[in-house]
């Protein structure tokens, strides 16, 4: 049995859940997202709340159950209070700027790295080292934050790079005499 999914999703007042067959909608006052909860999973809406219940007892129902109700939640969060990741930029000249609603990024390369942004994310600077990604669908931010920093990770002996903000970096020693 899974133990997120026995959890009921609340939703607050402000948000409307629609549901359409297997596909559910939820909209707040950040915005509108949909989602399509696999056949093996049954969604319920009692009052100001959501119940998810598997149709079967098999492995993938079971597996999909937690899962279902997670993505479900995610999707109450993002159009209410939304999601945010911060990344900062460790070295020497590295920095970062808007242009317009676009992010650049002076990161040692010879040129600036140019990074449009996706439909429903917003960049933010508020230091030139600290780059802060808002959405309310919270795979798109984490996702776009994880591209950003492959564009130039930390790496281990001077700990130069792009990183999560907190995110600890294994240091290794340098060559010795």
């Amino acid at each position: 049995m899974s133990r997120i999914g026995k959890k009921t999703v609340p939703v607050p007042a402000g948000v409307t859940v629609t549901l359409d067959g297997q596909t559910v909608t939820v909209k707040g006052p950040k915005g509108q997202l949909a989602w399509t909860i696999v056949d093996e999973i049954e969604i319920k809406q009692d009052g100001g709340e959501l119940t998810l219940v598997p149709t079967s007892q098999s492995q993938r129902a079971r597996s999909m159950w937690g899962l279902s109700r997670t993505l479900v939640a995610n999707m109450v969060q993002g159009v209410t209070q939304g999601f945010e990741e911060t990344l900062e930029l460790v070295g020497v000249g590295y920095r970062a700027a808007l242009k317009g609603s676009d992010l650049s990024l002076q990161l040692g390369f010879s040129h600036d790295v140019e990074i449009p942004a996706p439909g429903g994310i917003t960049f933010a600077v508020p230091k030139q080292t600290e780059v802060k990604i808002a959405g309310i669908d919270k795979q798109l931010v984490g996702e776009t934050a994880a591209k950003i920093r492959r564009i130039r990770p930390p790496e281990p002996y001077k700990g130069k790079g792009v990183r999560y903000a907190g995110e600890k970096v294994r240091r290794k020693e340098g060559k010795k005499k």
